[in-house]
């Protein structure tokens, strides 16, 4: 949470006590189900939470925006995006149900009333929204067809609306794959941490 705090100093009290209660109720869930790297546990909030948060550093989302979290696992980057952005709106979905109970379990434990998990597969995810979010769920060539015509044009953050993907590693030749206008965003530049080097927000805009 010190790591949060001094990147997002603004945090309301009711948002650093839902962050703060995140990380005790997620890894309780994951001596059960697996759903974060075991040598991540310690380092939880660096490499979970605020990865998921540097999406906030590239795009604000206004009040009454609509995110799909697509392949959220165990509810990143929706859940930290959700607290941060209360007054938006979260639909996260995972095709693995055992994750999804797990998300919805977090959601009703925080009390998070602006966000919801939902067992179906992208493909299915009802639309329309304003962005869509996810991290390293596959290839973007695979992923944009699974959501780009669910995402309506316009602009209700600080970017117009379209994809906000976390990824890391060379991305020119994947990018290229997909045929869609592009732009980097180096989370490193804003976090310090050096898991953040070769990490990166894709965003490609719904045109």
């Amino acid at each position: 949470m010190e790591t949060i705090e001094r990147y997002f100093p603004d945090l309301t009290a009711r948002q650093r006590a839902q962050l703060a209660g995140l990380g005790p109720l997620l890894l309780d869930w994951n001596e059960r189900i697996n759903l974060i790297s075991r040598k991540d546990t310690e380092a939880f909030y660096t490499r979970h939470v605020l990865h998921s948060l540097a999406i906030a550093r590239v795009c604000r989302f206004d009040v009454g925006a609509r995110i799909l979290d697509v392949g959220c696992g165990g509810g990143f980057p929706g859940i930290p995006l959700a607290i941060l952005f209360p007054e938006a709106d979260f639909t996260l979905v995972d095709s693995i149900g055992k994750k999804i109970r797990v998300v919805n379990d977090l959601i009703e434990k925080l009390g998070l009333e602006n966000a919801r998990g939902l067992n179906i597969r992208a493909e299915q995810a009802e639309g329309p929204v304003d962005y869509v979010v996810s991290r390293a769920v596959t290839r973007m060539a695979a992923f944009i067809p699974w959501v780009w015509d669910k995402i309506r044009p316009g602009q209700t953050g600080t970017l117009p609306n379209g994809i906000l993907y976390l990824k890391g590693g060379d991305l020119d030749d994947e990018l290229g794959e997909t045929g869609k206008d592009y732009r980097l965003f180096d989370i490193g530049r804003d976090f310090s941490d050096e898991f953040f080097d070769t990490k990166r927000v894709v965003y490609i805009k719904k045109r």
